[in-house]
């Protein structure tokens, strides 16, 4: 099907971030749409607050979600981060963890395609994605919180922080 004839499907959206704006709406986020290709949010975790950052790419039909936990990692920590980084990310199906260059900041990053952009199915797509972004983001929290602390950190400690636990305490 060609884009001419999806724009008079009544079902189509033209930009995925209409639906980001209603699950968001749904969760009662405040949020800030800065254009019609990037819209703004934070919101709190259980630990952090996090700014995620939604990026349409039109020409591209890709939606990039960005979770910038609200952390620095040490530079006493940066090679331990790394390879920490390069562990977490190889288990990991979707998406990857990242530390922005400038202020040391983990940052989780996911990006996908909406070929096919029609209401219901892309509201259902985004709430999907940001519930596997914060699912991601709360599991390796308490690795950030570690490699955040102006201590050197040791790796003994950061390995029992990345092990996966069943259950609360």
């Amino acid at each position: 099907m060609t884009q001419t004839s999806q724009s008079f499907d009544t079902g189509f959206l033209s930009n995925p971030l209409d639906s980001v704006e209603d699950v968001l709406n749904d969760n009662n986020w405040i949020y800030d749409r800065m254009n019609n290709e990037e819209l703004l949010v934070d919101v709190a975790g259980s630990v952090f607050s996090y700014r995620l950052c939604f990026i349409w790419q039109e020409h591209m039909d890709a939606l990039q979600i960005l979770c910038h936990y609200d952390c620095n990692v040490s530079k006493h920590n940066l090679p331990l981060a790394a390879e920490t980084l390069m562990q977490v990310n190889r288990s990991m199906w979707m998406g990857h963890f990242e530390l922005t260059s400038e202020d040391r900041v983990p940052c989780f990053r996911y990006t996908c395609l909406f070929h096919d952009r029609h209401g219901e199915s892309v509201y259902t797509n985004i709430q999907d994605i940001v519930d596997i972004c914060f699912a991601q983001c709360e599991r390796y929290q308490s690795v950030f919180q570690i490699l955040s602390s102006h201590q050197p950190t040791d790796p003994q400690v950061l390995s029992l922080a990345m092990m996966d636990t069943v259950g609360e305490s």
